[in-house]
């Protein structure tokens, strides 16, 4: 596929959620899409349940240039008890009160430092389970340089843009496995130069791709 910048736009304007229904939030329901999404039990084989789910939203910020469209991704710090080390979306839980628009909002902010007013929002990604239990509420949005962002150290090893030509290509999309808690765990990665893009992040951008683009 030839990817070009303004069909993704307009695509983007077109074809994504502007919200999500109320059964969305229901912590008992199991969205369609998540971590078992690629691991349906096999004959005779118990379904894999999703653990309780805990609200929770991201930002997939696009950043606009002259020469295209770039995903904005972090590395998570070493030291975080959590997903250490890994890349993931700015985001993080949603506060009691907070919607997600809210909660991925302020995280960019405490995180990287890329302030909510340089931020247009596209729209919706569908929620995204994750077999540590979270229930993620992805948001995507627009935005253009200069950024001056300021990363929060205690949280974020390092903050990059990957390009959306790449991302949205699906010959870039891996499916892998690996042995997880006496199972074999499908998974989509996308590596990018030296940056390991996979799991709950590869998956949400997956969904992008199959919103825009199946």
């Amino acid at each position: 596929m030839s990817f070009d910048a303004h069909d993704f736009l307009a695509r983007a304007q077109t074809k994504l959620r502007q919200g999500w229904p109320e059964e969305a939030f229901d912590p008992a329901a199991r969205p369609h899409n998540g971590d078992h999404k690629l691991n349906e039990p096999l004959a005779g084989e118990a379904a894999l349940l999703p653990a309780p789910a805990r609200p929770a939203a991201v930002l997939a910020p696009i950043v606009a240039r002259d020469d295209g469209l770039f995903l904005l991704l972090t590395q998570r710090a070493s030291h975080l008890s959590e997903h250490s080390g890994q890349i993931a979306f700015p985001g993080g839980k949603i506060d009691p009160g907070e919607s997600p628009l809210d909660a991925a909002l302020r995280e960019a902010e405490e995180e990287i430092g890329l302030l909510r007013a340089r931020i247009e929002i596209l729209g919706c990604l569908d929620p995204y389970q994750t077999s540590t239990g979270f229930r993620v509420f992805p948001i995507v949005g627009l935005t253009r340089p200069p950024l001056d962002l300021s990363v929060n150290r205690q949280e974020v090893a390092d903050v990059f843009e990957t390009p959306l030509a790449f991302l949205m290509d699906e010959a870039n999309h891996q499916r892998l496995f690996r042995q997880w808690q006496g199972r074999r765990r499908q998974f989509y990665a996308m590596p990018y130069e030296n940056r390991y893009i996979w799991g709950a992040t590869a998956g949400m951008i997956r969904n992008l791709f199959e919103r825009l683009y199946c």
